[in-house]
């Protein structure tokens, strides 16, 4: 490399990094981007875009086998497990190729290595225990990510016990699996092996699953699962776990008392932690809670120079938090004169299980322990022509208003393709939107979105198909 100086240095290339890498470009800047594994980072190569290839297949095998309700005839159903694992990986590495080609039309420089500050405005980049590359820039953004949590006692072996990677690449279809943590990674992958064939237990040590999501959204998803034939164990956690040959015997506790379950496969989905080791923050300003980089409203440290955006820098651990972070972080560097600080409420969240959830805002719990006087309205499935059509008649859609001035605080859902539909609230949540705007709008019919108006309306007394 013989020009080693940049306007930006950028320490990881996931949706966060990549996509800030793209804008400082944009904004007419000098970009390195380093990557120690793969463009695209967890998201594209092992966490959203994979495992989104998984569950389509998921739900290609529960629709062959139901196909009947639609009058089909189908013969056997099989699949070949090699296959729908491989077709995952050959997703993740297509778009993975993709990140690279919008590298180079946009005139990052890449650099393969493990980048860490090595001084003011200055970053060492090693690969195979061997410096690649110094380089010195005015600002540098760290975007390495999180990776899964282990707690003790329950570390995986990657045979037996999973993490979501070995649970991504299986080399058998276990029989009967225990999932550890019932977050939208866990509740997943449950969601995926129940509808490939296999005996699904969840375990969650909180007294709901789905535990971040409206109370009434986390109970509808509970019946749901059950109904699918999920064993579910709410307020237990795991004690211990005994491995056999080829199958694990879990130990559970629940108000003091104990039992064991044994499966072929566990996996752990209880979270995750901060990659913010041996990122050659000792000596600066730079300051790490529980494993998070803090950062103030412009993603900067506590060092000037350098910034955290993504899941190093703490919740929500999403992919387009993460990317908007970036965005946000380097408009804020050029000197831009529209750009406005991240605000999370307005971050919408969506869980890709059957049936889908997705939310945005605020709970009814979290709305009224903030002391606002609401208007809820709901709308169910069952109410819409389009979801009868589709066969999907289950699910509904809840939506919260301030009742003084009529504010969208917050919409939760629960149903066939509503992480499709959230994004609608999200835009009404951004441009603070009241129950007027919605209310005026004018959805199309038939269409699963008619819901979304009929939700607001019953809000205020003026629901029509129910």
């Amino acid at each position: 490399m013989t020009d080693n100086n940049f306007d930006i240095v950028i320490i990881g290339g996931g949706p966060g990094g990549y996509v800030t890498a793209i804008r400082a470009s944009q904004l007419g800047m000098k970009v390195a981007l380093v990557e120690r594994e793969h463009l695209g980072g967890i998201c594209l190569n092992w966490g959203c875009i994979p495992t989104k290839a998984l569950l389509r297949s998921s739900e290609i095998n529960h629709l062959l086998h139901t196909a009947d309700e639609y009058g089909f005839k189908v013969g056997n159903v099989s699949f070949d497990l090699a296959k729908v694992v491989k077709r995952s990986r050959d997703v993740s590495a297509q778009l993975t190729k993709g990140v690279g080609m919008l590298m180079k039309k946009n005139k990052v420089t890449v650099i393969d290595g493990h980048g860490k500050l090595a001084g003011k405005g200055k970053v060492k980049v090693e690969k195979d225990k061997k410096t690649v590359a110094e380089l010195t820039a005015k600002h540098i953004i760290l975007a390495t990510g999180a990776r899964a949590r282990t707690l003790p006692g329950l570390e995986a072996d990657g045979k037996l016990v999973w993490t979501y990677r070995e649970a991504m690449v299986p080399d058998v279809m276990p029989k009967s699996l225990l999932v550890v943590g019932t977050g939208a990674i866990g509740i997943e992958f449950a969601s995926f092996f129940l509808n490939m064939g296999a005996q699904v237990t969840a375990v969650e040590v909180m007294d709901r699953i789905l535990p971040v999501e409206d109370e009434e959204i986390s109970k509808f998803a509970h019946k749901a699962f059950e109904k699918q034939g999920m064993k579910i164990h709410t307020a237990t956690t795991v004690k211990a776990l005994k491995k056999g040959k080829n199958n694990v015997t879990v130990t559970l506790e629940s108000g003091g008392k104990t039992s064991d379950v044994t499966v072929d496969r566990v996996i752990l989905a209880v979270g995750i932690v901060g990659n913010s080791e041996n990122l050659g923050l000792e000596g600066t300003k730079v300051k790490v809670e529980k494993t998070h980089i803090v950062i103030d409203k412009w993603c900067a440290t506590g060092e000037p120079g350098v910034y955290a955006i993504g899941d190093l820098a703490g919740p929500p651990w999403l992919a387009h938090k993460a990317s908007h972070e970036g965005v946000i972080c380097v408009e804020k560097i050029a000197g831009s004169k529209d750009v406005h600080p991240l605000d999370t409420r307005n971050i919408p969240g969506c869980t890709y299980c059957r049936p889908q959830v997705a939310s945005v805002g605020l709970t009814e719990k979290a709305a009224k322990e903030k002391g606002y006087q609401l208007k809820v309205g709901r709308f169910p499935f069952i109410g819409n022509g389009k979801a009868i059509a589709l066969g999907e008649p289950e699910g509904f859609i809840k939506t919260i208003f301030d009742a003084k001035t009529g504010e969208l605080l917050g919409a939760h859902m629960i149903g066939a393709e509503v992480t499709e539909m959230i994004q609608g609230y999200a835009i009404a949540r951004t441009m603070e939107g009241t129950e007027a705007e919605l209310m005026h709008t004018v959805f199309p019919h038939p269409t699963l979105s008619e819901m979304m108006h009929e939700s607001v309306l019953d809000a205020f007394g003026r629901v029509i198909h129910m």
